[in-house]
């Protein structure tokens, strides 16, 4: 295994969703909790972020940089990362400060990040720039790309690939939310590795479908190239289903409102309105379409993201 330091509450917990199975007449339905991996309120990134801080240590980082929206997860368990391991963390973040930070971007605040906002300027440009100026002031910083997903952050999901293979029979379908492509180009290297006979299928949150395979089989490449492993992958081998893109990224439609309160009001267990919601509102328009036969074994795999519920935007909406 790679270098990697300790922090997620490991293994975490597959659970059985017999309400949710039953109510859909369908497939069985299980769920990995990666919402329980214990970094301010866990989530997949924690996976990520083990393997990523390694290497900011091994480099002799001091600063963590990394980008994403106002309600970003992945921005959130890296403030929270950096504080648990004495890191300073920057944060660049799309559009501009909102009046009242809630959710994510409260925790972002609260847990000592500096946050720095794109405007209507590129992001990326405004996260060089953030990069350089730590670079040329004598810090040594480390670059956190998007989500995490890079060959060294996909670590964390090969192992969680192991992990779920040796807690449970393996799934017929894993399904998830899959954007920035790390922890969809994990499991496939995982599954290689680790003999798992299923299918992987990754619900798009923002990109269109060949875009996402393309990103994923290039991030899987090289984290098999890491691994010395004589794998390689194309985009025609990763699934990606791209039907349930609603109005776009972070904006919450019926079908999110709809699998967020089945969700918690089937088997208490909430989920996100940008990333698990989307997805979930695929599992169920999948499972009501007869897309998985009744005698499959599906496994929802929950990244995480609780706190975006908190999120003045999101809240109001679900409450009518």
């Amino acid at each position: 295994m790679q270098s990697k330091l300790t922090f997620a509450h490991l293994p975490t917990a597959v659970e059985n969703l017999p309400r949710l199975s039953e109510n859909l007449k369908g497939p069985d339905i299980l769920i990995k909790r990666d919402d329980q991996t214990g970094l301010a309120f866990g989530g997949n990134k924690t996976r990520k972020l083990e393997f990523l801080l390694s290497d900011a240590k091994a480099q002799g980082a001091e600063t963590l940089i990394t980008a994403g929206a106002v309600q970003s997860n992945h921005c959130r368990q890296t403030a929270a990362a950096a504080a648990r391991n004495g890191f300073r963390c920057r944060l660049v973040l799309t559009g501009d400060r909102p009046s009242k930070p809630s959710g994510n971007n409260f925790l972002d605040i609260f847990l000592g990040a500096e946050l720095i906002w794109a405007g209507a300027a590129d992001r990326e440009l405004v996260l060089t720039k953030t990069f350089k100026e730590v670079k040329d002031a004598g810090g040594n910083p480390y670059l956190i790309p998007y989500g995490g997903s890079n060959a060294v952050g996909a670590m964390g999901y090969v192992y969680a690939m192991k992990e779920l293979l040796e807690q449970i029979e393996a799934p017929d379908y894993i399904i998830f939310p899959s954007s920035s492509g790390g922890t969809q180009a994990g499991l496939m290297v995982g599954g290689r590795m680790f003999g798992y006979p299923g299918r992987i299928l990754g619900v798009s949150i923002e990109y269109p479908a060949d875009e996402v395979s393309k990103k994923v089989s290039h991030i899987a490449n090289e984290t098999a190239q890491v691994l010395n492993l004589q794998h390689s992958f194309t985009p025609q081998d990763i699934l990606v289903n791209d039907n349930y893109l609603g109005g776009g990224y972070g904006i919450m439609g019926q079908p999110e409102v709809e699998a967020l309160k089945t969700f918690a009001r089937s088997e208490g267990v909430l989920l996100d309105p940008v990333y698990t919601g989307r997805a979930a509102a695929g599992l169920l328009d999948l499972i009501r379409s007869g897309f998985f036969t009744a005698n499959q074994r599906v496994l929802f795999w929950h990244t995480g993201g609780t706190p975006a519920l908190f999120a003045d935007r999101y809240m109001d909406k679900l409450l009518h």
